[in-house]
Parts: structure tokens; C-alpha cells; sequence
């Protein structure tokens, strides 16, 4: 038989590299699928066309493509001969485990703690091919995928309270190590609690109207904002024109600007000061005699320096983040306290003391081979064992960069495969887990089911969800259980690290500094309350300008959406980099003054390429310091 393949292969043009290997291979396929050899090329010129390869050569390095392409056939095959399949529900699935009657199981379902995960690993009661069709759960975990057959599942490589493990055990299999430990800690037997603030913009909003008017105005605030900010913190002058030729030292505010269209560095930064000083002009700005700095596009600063000739501002030092500063120091009339109270208590947010567990993942939920979305089915069963108080779910859900859904024979909705493989399985495990699991989703401006535009509005979905199954705005804030939560699924870290040039810094500390950039471009109030006896109001999730070339940021709707009224003590921001949990510490500057602290959390990716990704299981324990975070590869 091997010999009449190689005359198949020969007679429609292909060649064979490493024969002994292929044909071997191909034989085993040919018995195992009960092919003849005519049928066996046909499909390799199938699997040749969609594959798009250029060589006519049969290579052994694709075999194992090849294989799941002749699953693939099988599986609709099979579809085609059983049209009436049965979709089984938890209930036929329990009945048929345990051998009990049917009419054993008719009461409600009892708490998960007790139920094996092998058997909600086998819930996959309905599932769907790249072309549309069901498969049934029994065929559908038959197929073989290089993400199904992976050996390490749930390594835990790396956990907060000391350094990264030195050797990555198995998660599934120490129900007694510390990272159980916390976690049991906070077991849903109560509900938690879920406030959203401002999930703006709303769906069905109206975008692509944003005009010239509404980029200038968003950049003119900035800058006058943080001026502001930097005259209440008390200790520098009032700003000064820029571009004005002067031997004194100076003081200015202004964005940085590049001089052209390329990549940032220290020859190409402009200064932009307000309309109010220099009616907006740029100045070169010179950084040679700053010890240290950390900049970026977008990035609003104060300069204290020097321009002998009026063409080019000397700095002599940079300021890039406003200190804070308590509010007991500041002497208000009392009028104007009292405007204050009516208007800063309403966003006051004391310190979290409570406890909350919480597991944080982030798309593509299925690997690239295929649209099983396998990765996302483990997750959830893990979160059936683990049992958190709350999941958190960041697109992209429909990767509008997957292989399948860019093919242009692809012949479903993008709303059908959102509603089946995505909600469906949500669906059926809050209705699993019972009313304590509540779960929550950000889209993502990858989502071909969804608007794309940043800000970006939540999902729309049907009221009867709502109550276990929350949508949230990109970016968007929420509180729970007083625990502030901020999320953002566009990759700002990514971006901002790909513009920003440094100088002296810890090299170590790049993440943490990326991630710090995002709350430091704020705007100190001196009118205002705050938490532990300072509040701010801090620019957005997406400080840098101009956007990166995949950002679509409409200003008509971005200064409504991107502003937080209070610093969260957990920031979520899903970036293709390496995934961490780290402690950001605000206020630095001022040794007198207690640090802030905030929780940044980057889950990485749950699929990346064929296999697992990443995700992140968070137990919040009173503040952003004595959480204790586990980053685990799926």
C-alpha cells in the first residue's frame, strides 16, 4: 500500500521528502480512517489548498496538521450520517455517572465541592465545528488537538508571597499547598457584592463622529489640568511660557511630542505647553542634564530648566508624577469646604478590608488551530474546583485574528459563535455553581462580535443573564466587596513600553514602571477628599497620544470614559508581555507621607498559538499588600 501512496502522490504532482517517514505515517492514517490511497491524496490537496502552502512536497513536519485536517473530515462525516444528537444537560450527564434513575435527579443540583472535576471536565455537552455543525460532547472530546494533548496542566509558575517557585508543580494534584490554602480562606459561601461605576460609553452609543475640535480640547485640559494640579500641590511657581528666550530657571507644564513621525528619542522631544502660556507651541526640549526620566508620547510633565536662546528648553530636572498631598494641609474657606464635602464624599472610597477571591483571564479562548475553545473549557473547570467569588473574563472572545474566523469560507455569525461557545458555557456554570459565583466581561476591540471603538461599550445581553452574568465597559471600574477594580483590555503596557525611552533606571522594574505611568498621569485636586487623606483624579487607561495604529480612540466619547474618580486598589491590564502580579507603590516622592498602593495584575493570554496560555487566581485580603496571587499556565 505504501507503494500505490507514493504513485497517488506522483500522479497529482507532489513530491515526498523523508519517504520512509511519511508513507509510514500516511499508511497508519489510511487503516486507522479506512482510506484508500486515492482518498487519502484527495484530502492532502484539500489540506494542501487551505493550508496555502507553495512547495508541492510532501513534508513530514505538516503530518501532524494533516492529521487534524482527516479528524476534521471524520467529524463532519459523522455528523452527517447521526443528524438527530441529543444535547445532554448536567443532569443526564450526573444521572448516567452515578447509573441512577431519572427520576432521582429531579431536585436542584447539589453544591459543587464534592463533585469530581473529571466529570464537569465532560460537560461539554454541546460543541461546534469550524463549519457550523454541532458535534456531540462524546466525538468532540474524541479529536485530537495539540492543546488536549499537552502533559502539564495548571503549573503554577509563580505565586506573591515569595520568590517564583523553583519548581513548578502541578496545581491539580496539591489540593494541601499554600496556594489552596488562601484560597479556601474565601470560599463563595456568600455572595459578593458588585457595584459598577460609570460603564461608559453605553451600548448602542454613537462613534466615528469625533472631529478636530474634540482631539484639541482633550489635549488642551490635559495640560491645563495638570498645571492646575501641580499650583495645589504647592511647590512650584506658576508655569511660565516655554518658548520664551530667558538665563533664568523656569518653571513649565507640557506634553511630550516626537518631532516627526518615527520612534521617540532623546534628539526628537518637543514640549507642548498649554494654550494659556504659549498658544500651544512646541519647544525642543534638551534631557542631558537629568540624572533620570521615564517618558513617552501623551505624557504630561513639569519642567524646571532653562532656554538661553528661546529654541531649545534645558531641563534641569523632570517631574512626571504629582505627589500627594493631605488634604489636612491645605487651608480651604469654609465655604468652599463645604462644596467640597457635597461633591468629594460622593466618590470617597475608604481602604478595602475585605475579603474577596477573585480569577482573572484574559482572550483568545481558543487556540489558533481550531474554534473548540478548549482553553476556555478548562478554565472553567478549574473555577468549578476553585470555586471564586468572582470570575473575570477579558476578551477577545471572537478574535477577529483567528485563522478560522478570517477565512472567507467561514459560514457563521460571529454573534452565533459569542452566544454558543462563549455564553452558553458561562451560562451553564453559574447555573452549576449556584447564585454565589458571579462572573464578569469585558470586551475587547478584537472582538468581531462587538463595536470597534475605544472606549468601548459593554456587551448587550439578554436581562435574565444579568443577574450571575455581568458586562462591563472597556475601560471600566467596579467595585466588589469594597475592593476598587480597574480594567482595561487594550494592551497599554505593550504600547507604552514600545514608545517609551528611559534613562538610569532599574531595568528590572520596566513593568512595574509601565504599569505606575498609567496612574501617575493624573490630576491632583486640591478640592477634594480623598482615600487615606488624598484623592485624585487620574487620565485614563490610555495616556499615551498619539494611539498606537490598532487603537481606534474616538475623542467625542474618550474623556467621559477613560476618567476614574478614586485610584483602584487592584488594576487589571491584560498585555501580550509576561505575565505579573505586582504591588505599584504611589507618592514615593514624598518620604514624609504614607505610600499608596495599588495591585497590578497582567493574567497574559489563556491561548497562545496551539497551546495554553496563562491566567491569573487572585485572594484579596484587606489591601493591595497582603494579596496573595498565583500566576498559572493552563
Amino acid at each position: 500500500m505504501e507503494a500505490e501512496i507514493k504513485a497517488e502522490f506522483n500522479k497529482s504532482g507532489f513530491n515526498i521528502a523523508d519517504e520512509d517517514a511519511v508513507l509510514n505515517k500516511c499508511l497508519t492514517f489510511c487503516t486507522e480512517y479506512k482510506l484508500t490511497p486515492s482518498d487519502l491524496v484527495l484530502s492532502w490537496e484539500l489540506y494542501y489548498l487551505h493550508r496555502q502552502l507553495n512547495e508541492s512536497t510532501v513534508q513530514n513536519a505538516e503530518m501532524d496538521g494533516f492529521l487534524l485536517h482527516l479528524q476534521n473530515e471524520q467529524k463532519e462525516a459523522f455528523i452527517k450520517e447521526e443528524p438527530g444528537w441529543h444535547a445532554y444537560s448536567f443532569r443526564d450527564v450526573d444521572m448516567i455517572l452515578n447509573d441512577e434513575p431519572e427520576d432521582t435527579k429531579e431536585g436542584i443540583l447539589d453544591t459543587p465541592t464534592d463533585k469530581p472535576l473529571a466529570r464537569y471536565e465532560e460537560l461539554g455537552d454541546l460543541g461546534h465545528g469550524t463549519n457550523g455543525s454541532p458535534v456531540s460532547s462524546s466525538k468532540q472530546s474524541s479529536i485530537l488537538t495539540p492543546f488536549g494533548q499537552r502533559t502539564n496542566k495548571f503549573v503554577v509558575q509563580y505565586h506573591t508571597k515569595t520568590e517564583p517557585i523553583a519548581e513548578k508543580g502541578n496545581i491539580e494534584t496539591e489540593d494541601e499547598d499554600m496556594g489552596d490554602e488562601f484560597i479556601r480562606k474565601a470560599q463563595p459561601k456568600n455572595r459578593c457584592s458588585l457595584v459598577i461605576h460609570g460603564s461608559k460609553p453605553e451600548p448602542g452609543c454613537r462613534f466615528m463622529y469625533d472631529k478636530i475640535e474634540d482631539r484639541f480640547m482633550y489635549l488642551v485640559n490635559r495640560i491645563k489640568k495638570h498645571t492646575s494640579s501641580f499650583l495645589s500641590y504647592g511647590q512650584y511657581e506658576e508655569p511660565t511660557d516655554p518658548t520664551v528666550a530667558s538665563q533664568k530657571s523656569m518653571f513649565a507644564v507640557g506634553m511630550i511630542c516626537c518631532d516627526g513621525e518615527g520612534r521617540l528619542n532623546e534628539k526628537s522631544v518637543l514640549l507642548q505647553s498649554s494654550i494659556e502660556h504659549s498658544g500651544g507651541e512646541h519647544v525642543r526640549l534638551e534631557l542631558e542634564k537629568v540624572n533620570q526620566y521615564s517618558i513617552f508620547p501623551g505624557q504630561v510633565v513639569g519642567v524646571v530648566g532653562t532656554n538661553p536662546s528661546g529654541h531649545c528648553l534645558v531641563a534641569s530636572k523632570l517631574v512626571d508624577a504629582i505627589p500627594l498631598l493631605p488634604s489636612s494641609d491645605i487651608n480651604l474657606h469654609p465655604a468652599k469646604k463645604l462644596a467640597l464635602n457635597e461633591e468629594g464624599l460622593s466618590n470617597f472610597q475608604s481602604p478595602a478590608l475585605a475579603e474577596l477571591s477573585m480569577i482573572v483571564a484574559a482572550g483568545p479562548f481558543t487556540t489558533t488551530d481550531n474554534l473548540l475553545f478548549e482553553p476556555l473549557k478548562e478554565l472553567l473547570a478549574y473555577a468549578t474546583r476553585k470555586q471564586p467569588q468572582l470570575l473575570i473574563l477579558l476578551g477577545p472572545f471572537v478574535d477577529s485574528e483567528h485563522p478560522e474566523i478570517q477565512k472567507p469560507t467561514f459560514n457563521r455569525s460571529f454573534d452565533e459563535v459569542f452566544q454558543h461557545e462563549i455564553i452558553r458555557r458561562l451560562r451553564d456554570h453559574v447555573e452549576y455553581m449556584g447564585s454565589s459565583t458571579r462572573v464578569l466581561l469585558v470586551p475587547s476591540i478584537r472582538d468581531a462580535n462587538h463595536d470597534h471603538v475605544f472606549p468601548q461599550p459593554p456587551f448587550d445581553l439578554n436581562p435574565e443573564m444579568k443577574d450571575q452574568i455581568t458586562c462591563l465597559a472597556n475601560p471600566g471600574i467596579f467595585d466588589a466587596n469594597e475592593v476598587k477594580v480597574g480594567c482595561c483590555s487594550v494592551d497599554v503596557i505593550k504600547h507604552l513600553g514600545g514608545e517609551e525611552i528611559s534613562k538610569n533606571l532599574t531595568s528590572g522594574a520596566r513593568l512595574s514602571r509601565l504599569a505606575t505611568h498609567i496612574i501617575n498621569q493624573r490630576r491632583h485636586d486640591m478640592a477634594s477628599l480623598c482615600w487615606k487623606n488624598f484623592y485624585f483624579i487620574y487620565y485614563g487607561f490610555y495616556p499615551l497620544y498619539p494611539p498606537a495604529e490598532s487603537v481606534p480612540l474616538d475623542f467625542s466619547i474618550a474623556p467621559k470614559a477613560l476618567d476614574i474618580s478614586s485610584i483602584p486598589h487592584m488594576l487589571i491590564l491584560p498585555s501580550d508581555l509576561a505575565p505579573f502580579v505586582k504591588v505599584l507603590s504611589i507618592n514615593e516622592e514624598v518620604k514624609e507621607q504614607e505610600h499608596v498602593k495599588c495591585l497590578c495584575v497582567n493574567p497574559g493570554r489563556l491561548a497562545k498559538g496551539i497551546g495554553g496560555g496563562t491566567f491569573v487566581e487572585i485572594y484579596y485580603n484587606g489591601s493591595p499588600e497582603t494579596a496573595y496571587g498565583l500566576i498559572i499556565r493552563i
